[in-house]
């Protein structure tokens, strides 16, 4: 089961999301209460195992923020929403294309890895994991959207996605990351799959 952590500011989130095993992390350079700077979120990575996924998260972003994202962290993934993709220049990062409940329209054309959440990211509301469910046997899906250490373990058996994603699920306050919940988001993601 492979799992992010998003939205992480601080040494001790770091740490703790390390520590208990997470494959990637997420670094918000959107709008939001986890957003951080490109300053700090190369400092957080500082030292950081090589086999850790670095996700740049942002939003729509225009070609030129994406170069600054890019030059400044050379993050290994960028998260945003599908549509973006095509007027980015990749170059070693590889996307991570969002698409949120509602678009199982698309039928049967996915990318071979996406990350499938709420219509809101970041605001604790959940994915439909009956559509999640349906898109999983077709890509690598990375389910997010209302995930915490209490339905975790029951998402994992819904929707059997490659990947699960938290954020607000494992927060003390808006914004501020409890590692004990990373440490048994984890675990429990795991132990389900």
């Amino acid at each position: 089961m492979f799992v992010k952590i998003c939205g992480l500011r601080t040494p001790e989130a770091i740490e703790a999301a390390v520590a208990a095993g997470a494959d990637a992390l997420g670094f918000v350079f959107a709008p939001s209460p986890r957003r951080v700077t490109l300053g700090l979120a190369s400092e957080l990575c500082r030292g950081l195992a090589s086999g850790i996924i670095r996700v740049a998260v942002m939003h729509h972003p225009t070609p030129e923020e994406w170069d600054e994202v890019r030059e400044v962290f050379a993050p290994d993934w960028l998260q945003t929403d599908n549509e973006d993709f095509d007027a980015l220049e990749l170059e070693d990062c590889e996307p991570l294309p969002v698409f949120r409940t509602g678009s199982d329209a698309r039928g049967d054309e996915w990318p071979k890895r996406l990350l499938f959440e709420s219509a809101r990211s970041g605001s604790g509301e959940t994915a439909d994991w009956r559509e999640a469910a349906r898109i999983a046997t077709q890509t690598r899906l990375i389910l997010a959207g209302g995930l915490n250490g209490e339905n975790v373990a029951a998402a994992v058996r819904a929707v059997r996605p490659w990947g699960v994603d938290v954020s607000s699920g494992v927060e003390v306050s808006r914004g501020t990351k409890d590692p004990e919940k990373i440490k048994g988001f984890i675990a429990r993601a795991r132990a389900a799959e």
